[in-house]
C-alpha cells in the first residue's frame, strides 16, 4: 500500500470531553438495546484479546482513552481485562462461520458504533503441508483470514456512514516472503495482506483508513497453541506490547503499512523486486 495522501482525515485520538447540558452538542448514538455509546471516547473493537498482541493492544489503547470491546475464546481473562481496563466483554469464537456476525452484533449492541477494528486474532501451525491437520486448516483459513473480512463487511457500512474510522489488520511477515513448514498460516496471512491492499485503494477518500501490520516473530502464547516453538535463531521475538504500540500509532498517523521491527521491510522489499535473490538467501540463512 502507498503513504495515504496528505488530505485524506485522519484520526486525531480521543476528543476533549463536551458539556452534555449543551443543547448544540448532538447526542450520542444508542444501540439497539438502548445503551448510550461514550461520545467522548472513540470505540474500539479488538479480537484477540485474551491474550498476546491483542490484549496488549487493548491496555494500549484504554489508557489513551479508547472504549474497548474485547473479543476472544478465553472469558475469564476477558472478564480481568474488562475490569482492570474499563472495556467490555465479547467473548466469541471466530472459527465458527457465524461467529463474526454475532460479534459484531455484540459490539454494536454494546456501543451503538465500532470506530476502530483491530483484527488481532490468529492462529498457526508448523509442519509439512501435507500433514496439515484438515480441522487445523479449516480453523486458520477462518479465524485468520474469513473473520476479519467478515468483520469489515459488516461494520464498515457505519463507519462510511460516519466517514470516519479505522480498519488494522494484522498481518504477517509469513504473508510476504513465505516460511517454509508454514505453507498454510502464511497463505492466510498472504490473503490478509492483498485483501488490505485492494480495500485501501477502494476507501481512498471516504475518511477510512485501512492499515496493515506485519510483525515477524512476537514473544506470545501464539507458538504453544500451535504446537511448536519458535526455533530460528533470526529474526528474534518481540514483546507483544512493542507490536501494540505500533498498533496504536497506525490509527493515529497516515502511515499504513508498518513491520515490527522496521528492519523486515528490507527483506520484503528484496522479495518482491528479487524473489530469486530472496531465496536464495533464505536457503542460506534460515
Amino acid at each position: 500500500m502507498a503513504e495515504e495522501s496528505h488530505s485524506r482525515p485522519r484520526w486525531s485520538g480521543p476528543k476533549a470531553r463536551t458539556d452534555p447540558s449543551d443543547p448544540k452538542e448532538p447526542s450520542a448514538p444508542k444501540s439497539p438495546e438502548g445503551r448510550t455509546a461514550p461520545a467522548d471516547r472513540p470505540v474500539a473493537l479488538i479480537t484477540g484479546a485474551s491474550s498476546g498482541i491483542g490484549l496488549a493492544t487493548a491496555t494500549r489503547l484504554a489508557d489513551a482513552g479508547w472504549h474497548t470491546l474485547l473479543s476472544g475464546t478465553d472469558r475469564a481473562r476477558l472478564d480481568e481485562l474488562a475490569d482492570r481496563t474499563g472495556g467490555r466483554a465479547l467473548p466469541e469464537d471466530l472459527s465458527k462461520p457465524d461467529g463474526p456476525a454475532r460479534l459484531a452484533e455484540a459490539a454494536l449492541a454494546a456501543a451503538g458504533r465500532v470506530d476502530a477494528l483491530i483484527a488481532s486474532a490468529g492462529l498457526g501451525w508448523r509442519g509439512p503441508y501435507a500433514q496439515t491437520p484438515s480441522d487445523t486448516l479449516d480453523r486458520m483459513i477462518e479465524v485468520n483470514l474469513a473473520a476479519p473480512l467478515r468483520l469489515v463487511r459488516l461494520l464498515l457500512p457505519g463507519m462510511l456512514e460516519r466517514r470516519r474510522g479505522r480498519i488494522v489488520l494484522l498481518g504477517s511477515m509469513a504473508g510476504q516472503v513465505g516460511v517454509r513448514d508454514e505453507s498454510g498460516y502464511a497463505a492466510t496471512k498472504g490473503g490478509l495482506t492483498m485483501f488490505a491492499e485492494s480495500l485501501w485503494y477502494e476507501l481512498r477518500g471516504t475518511g477510512v483508513g485501512v492499515r496493515l501490520v506485519l510483525p515477524g516473530p512476537v514473544d506470545t502464547p501464539f507458538f504453544d497453541r500451535r504446537g511448536t516453538p519458535y526455533q530460528r535463531e533470526r529474526p528474534r521475538p518481540v514483546p507483544a506490547e512493542r507490536v501494540a504500540d505500533v498498533v496504536v500509532a497506525t490509527i493515529t498517523t497516515g502511515r499504513d503499512r508498518l513491520y515490527v521491527p522496521q528492519w523486515l521491510g528490507f527483506p520484503a522489499r528484496i522479495h518482491g523486486v528479487a524473489p530469486g535473490v530472496f531465496r536464495r538467501m533464505a536457503s542460506r540463512f534460515g
